[in-house]
Parts: C-alpha cells; sequence; structure tokens
C-alpha cells in the first residue's frame, strides 16, 4: 500500500480495478458460453432432419446460453465485490 496516498483513494483504486476486471470476466464468460451454444445447436441441427426442430433447438440453445452467461457474470460479480471488501478492510487496518 501506498503510504501517500490517502486511504479513501487507495479503496477506490482497489474498487475500480475490482470492476474491471469483473467485467473482463462476465465478457470473456458470455463469449465462451455463446460459441459453446453455437456448437450444440450445429450438433443438433445436423441430427435432426426437418429445418424446424433445428430452429427450435437453436433458440433453446441461445437462451441458455444466455441464462448461463448472465448466472456466470452474477457469479463473477459477487466474487469480485467479496474480494474488494476483504481489501477494504485490510486498508483499514
Amino acid at each position: 500500500m501506498d503510504d501517500d496516498k490517502p486511504v479513501t483513494e487507495q479503496a477506490m483504486e482497489t474498487i475500480t480495478a475490482a470492476v474491471e476486471a469483473t467485467k473482463d470476466a462476465a465478457v470473456s464468460t458470455v463469449k465462451k458460453v455463446r460459441k459453446a451454444a453455437k456448437k450444440v445447436a450445429k450438433k443438433v441441427a445436423k441430427k435432426a432432419a426437418p429445418k424446424k426442430a433445428a430452429k427450435k433447438a437453436s433458440k433453446k440453445s441461445k437462451k441458455a446460453g444466455k441464462k448461463t452467461a448472465k448466472k456466470a457474470a452474477k457469479k463473477t460479480a459477487k466474487k469480485a465485490a467479496k474480494k474488494t471488501a476483504k481489501k477494504k478492510k485490510k486498508a483499514k487496518r
């Protein structure tokens, strides 16, 4: 920790860093989930003979992908918030 900077400024920097890390993690998670959902949709589309079934499977996998992406983003945000809170406590000491 810098002794030159006030504790509030240090805390703000820590929070900003945590927010950036959370955002980056959420974005990369969403990308990975969407990519996986597309692969699953393609496999299902190949197996299903009628095109309508393939479209439905694609929509379902997209919805599932979005849900898991949201959950993953929330989870990473919570983890980052907890880490930030811990860092704040240490900074106060």
